[in-house]
């Protein structure tokens, strides 16, 4: 029986490239599950396709997880007593229950080419069937016939030797009961030509060996668990529990995919989504908090405390990128200033901001957080802040030529002498103190110090750009006007 007093799940990626959106989804489904019951989260490398193995994925998924706040129990760098867990470190634990099941006579050795596959597959289509297998011609071959040819040196494959006309059942944790006809299962390759394992001939071992007590992944591996549940049987061991998510879809409900915009969870933070609202965001995608829940913002401590599988919704949900651009604003605007700038900083850099005085950095960040939805937007927002000379129209240019500004710029920059440091809170009172002085009030106050400070003629308050600027610059560039 399932020990369901010690949760066991894991998270198991090929490390084909980036971390896709729903890998993060799946992965943070897992975490949520696992801390919610006390239980152990696994990080397992699924490495069995070297062809299609990308250098460094393995090291940036682990970056990732760790960035996002997925800290694993188990796995590569940390090790744990089920190891290895890099499945091309594990080849001899799968020998060994291959020859397992050949001995059984539940795996057979099949011998075609690709080119003959392509070609029975083809036909197949060809002939009408619903769906191209498999024929199962190679479990006709006799055990001299299977010697000689591995005698000869040619190349095989070994396939489950799945049962005719029966059905395979089984209890989905979000969808119910499960039944497949095993007249639709392939006979499934277990094991490659080039002696490694597949998917799924590895995932049933490792889960099994790994005390794997849920598994909780996408439902694009629904139909594979017929599969994986024969593979069970025929080895003797009791299936995990399984729980297969819904998928995450783009607005027109075609499956979320490059096409249509970025998916890759790198590239949300590149662009400045901040890891709490990446996280806050995907949990909401599928699952909900239940009734009595009427907020929408949630820590992870939050979200570990109410995940449930219960809460897992059987529909596919749509990523809103509205949603989350949103929800990112919403952590910005209440995120802790030091790690706010921590992040800004490599923004501004790149954009070609001189970012030596960091306490400058970070006042614009301060003055900009609440007028963008992800970081990257800081720079367009930091411009008013960062330039040399004031660029104005004819318009604009007359209107800072009057008798009116020239007494406004010049009682302002007598009053600055008198100034350590510009504030939100002291700037206004110094405005109120000019208006006192020269009797001019309103926009023929406002407007000229505004242009004079940001060049437009609309922007954040006054009082939050002095304190950006600081009060040299705000003393420069009222200078440069009133000597213009």
């Amino acid at each position: 029986m399932t020990d369901l007093t010690n949760i066991r799940v894991r998270f198991a990626p090929s490390p084909t490239g980036y971390l896709h959106i729903g890998g993060l989804r799946t992965a943070l489904f897992n975490y949520l599950f696992a801390r919610h019951n006390n239980g152990k989260f696994i990080l397992r490398i699924e490495d069995t396709d070297q062809q299609r193995k990308v250098e460094g994925a393995v090291e940036n998924l682990i970056k990732t997880l760790k960035s996002i706040g997925l800290e694993y129990d188990e796995g590569p760098e940390i090790g744990g007593e089920y190891g290895p867990y890099f499945q091309s470190q594990r080849l001899d634990i799968y020998k060994k229950y291959i020859e397992q099941l050949l001995s059984q006579g539940d795996a057979y050795y099949a011998f075609e080419t690709a080119e003959e596959i392509e070609e029975m597959r083809k036909l197949q289509i060809e002939q009408g069937a619903a769906q191209a297998m498999y024929d199962r011609s190679a479990r006709n071959l006799t055990k001299e016939q299977v010697e000689e040819k591995i005698k000869q040196g040619i190349p095989y494959v070994i396939r489950l030797k799945v049962p005719q006309n029966s059905e395979v059942s089984f209890n989905d944790l979000i969808r119910g009961t499960v039944t497949i006809d095993t007249n639709l299962v392939d006979d499934q390759v277990l094991m490659k030509s080039d002696g490694y394992p597949t998917y799924h001939f590895a995932n049933v071992i490792d889960d099994h060996l790994m005390q794997i007590t849920h598994v909780i992944r996408g439902e694009e591996w629904l139909t594979s668990v017929p599969k994986h549940i024969l593979l069970y049987k025929a080895l003797g061991w009791e299936a995990s529990l399984m729980a297969h998510v819904p998928l995450i879809l783009n607005p027109d409900r075609t499956k979320l995919s490059k096409r249509q915009g970025d998916v890759a969870t790198e590239d949300f933070l590149r662009k400045g989504y901040l890891p709490d609202a990446l996280v806050n965001f995907i949990a909401l995608l599928g699952w909900n908090p239940g009734e009595g829940e009427n907020k929408e913002i949630f820590s992870l401590e939050e979200l570990v405390k109410l995940f449930t599988i219960e809460r897992v919704q059987t529909s596919g949900a749509v990523f809103n990128l509205e949603k989350l651009n949103w929800m990112n604003a919403e952590y910005i605007k209440n995120y802790d200033m030091n790690k706010l700038a921590e992040l800004a900083f490599p923004i501004m850099e790149n954009a070609g901001f001189d970012i030596t005085d960091r306490e400058k950095v970070k006042r614009v960040v301060f003055a900009v957080r609440t007028y963008i939805n992800k970081l990257d937007e800081i720079p367009v927002q930091a411009e008013r802040y960062y330039k040399s000379n004031i660029e104005l129209n004819e318009m604009q240019k007359e209107m800072l030529s009057s008798d009116s500004s020239k007494r406004v710029f010049e009682s302002l920059s007598n009053k600055l002498n008198g100034f350590n440091v510009i504030t939100t809170e002291s700037f206004k009172p110094l405005l109120n103190e000019v208006q006192k002085e020269t009797g001019i009030k309103g926009k023929n106050l406002f407007m000229p110090v505004r242009l004079a400070l940001t060049g437009e003629e609309h922007g954040p308050e006054l009082g939050l750009v002095a304190y950006v600027l600081g009060k040299d610059e705000v003393e420069r560039r009222i200078k440069m006007f009133l000597n213009m």
